[in-house]
């Protein structure tokens, strides 16, 4: 792992959270994206070097509406920036880490997959990679 990618914060409502984080920020966010497969409408914060991601469910199946349906709004997640998710991905594996699906394509141009929390001290884990194409 290279470093943090970005931390997810779940929230209700997309566009007040925005507001809300501009005004902290003092900074717009510099891209929206909806993710279909995924189930969620997200937008993107710089800080300096760092990355602030605000998820909100695009559907009531999806698993951001079941994580604020059972803990609220928070942070969700924190995502590495690796190299190769692959390699990554089998290394955690035969450590025991329990993966969560298989990698897939994400926000912000990435490939990414996911780790259990129960596998990392209560942490939802995301490795990100960015896509080449």
């Amino acid at each position: 792992m290279r470093k943090i990618e970005h931390i997810g914060i779940a929230v209700k409502d997309l566009a007040a959270a925005n507001d809300n984080y501009a005004k902290l920020f003092n900074a717009e966010p510099y891209k929206q994206e909806r993710v279909e497969s995924e189930g969620v409408n997200t937008s993107f914060f710089m800080i300096g070097d760092s990355k602030i991601e605000l998820l909100e469910a695009s559907n009531e199946n999806s698993a951001i509406a079941k994580y604020i349906e059972k803990r609220g709004e928070g942070i969700h997640h924190i995502a590495y920036d690796v190299e190769d998710i692959v390699a990554e991905r089998n290394r955690l594996i035969a450590e025991g880490f329990q993966a969560i699906g298989d990698i897939k394509h994400g926000a912000d141009h990435k490939l990414v997959c996911f780790f259990h929390p129960k596998s990392a001290n209560g942490v939802l884990v995301e490795l990100c990679q960015e896509r080449s194409e």
